[in-house]
């Protein structure tokens, strides 16, 4: 049963370079952005480099706060682990209100009810939460609407869905900031927010 839709045979037609691009140029956050915005961002910048492997596995988690090891995981972990760092479990956040609204979430995984080690780690079911909680933005193809700390989902070209956050780093001069994502080669940061379809934007903080 496999934990999300990232798709590790992608690393394969990315540009690999070191988890964490040399010299990038950083955006400084707004003097007024909150201090959740900070700290996730903070915690998503900080596994890249840290989780090397990647591992779509079903795994029995502990309930709240369950996770794998932080040197594996799959997309959705990036995500999870960052809004930790702000206070927010996603793992808990997802299974209360999949309990409370289970009709409003995909039915794909064919799924009988709510299971808490894993829906917080399929990304379909983060689009559908973050959709929930009033944090949906709309699609654009103009580098400037994506901000630091906004989380994007993509479908890639085989159909898979895949999810990352918005970094406050640039490979360039340009306005075009960089992701940090797992697709299965570790989390890493790199320049690929129109690499592929954008299906979902959220800002959450």
């Amino acid at each position: 049963m496999a934990a999300s839709s990232c798709e590790p045979r992608y690393t394969q037609q990315l540009n690999r370079g070191p988890a964490v691009p040399p010299a990038p140029t950083v955006k400084p956050l707004p003097d007024n952005a909150s201090p959740q915005l900070k700290q996730m961002l903070e915690g998503a910048i900080a596994q890249a480099g840290v989780t090397t492997g990647y591992d779509p596995a079903y795994v029995a988690l502990d309930y709240p706060g369950g996770d794998v090891p932080e040197n594996t995981g799959v997309c959705s972990d990036v995500v999870v682990r960052a809004f930790r760092k702000a206070g927010i479990d996603l793992q808990k956040e997802v299974h209360e209100d999949m309990k409370a609204a289970r009709s409003a979430y995909p039915t794909k995984w064919g799924a009988n009810a709510p299971d808490k080690n894993i829906d917080h780690r399929r990304v379909l079911n983060l689009m559908t939460y973050f959709k929930r909680q009033g944090k949906s933005l709309p699609i654009s193809d103009a580098a400037a609407d994506y901000q630091p700390g906004d989380i994007v989902s993509w479908e890639l070209t085989n159909g898979i869905d895949h999810i990352g956050i918005v970094t406050n780093m640039s490979a360039n001069s340009g306005d075009r900031l960089m992701i940090v994502h797992n697709i299965g080669a570790g989390t890493r940061i790199e320049d690929v927010i129109f690499a592929w379809t954008i299906k979902g934007h959220y800002r959450f903080f």
